[in-house]
């Protein structure tokens, strides 16, 4: 099953996502369960993300985003995890 991680950054926040981006991306890297991810962007900068992870259940979804590094940095004002559906693409 696919679901979305839907974040949004506190505003300021941009030098803790720096701070934490190759823990990130490692993270991304390391768990296996991502099918596609990226940032959304105000003004040409980064805002928050988007990451569709491939795992077995909403729970599971929580979990992962509950460990990403930018999550346990507290970059975040908001993390909806939510059902996705692929179907172009």
């Amino acid at each position: 099953m696919y679901f979305a991680v839907i974040c949004r950054d506190k505003p300021g926040a941009l030098q803790t996502r720096m701070d934490n981006r190759e823990k990130h991306l490692a993270y991304i890297e390391e768990t296996g369960v991502v099918f596609m991810a990226g940032p959304f962007l105000e003004n040409d900068q980064m805002v928050g993300s988007l990451v569709i992870v491939e795992v077995d259940s909403l729970e599971a979804a929580q979990d992962w985003a509950a460990n990403d590094p930018y999550a346990k940095a507290g970059l975040f004002a908001d993390v909806q995890v939510k059902a996705w559906k692929k179907v172009i693409g």
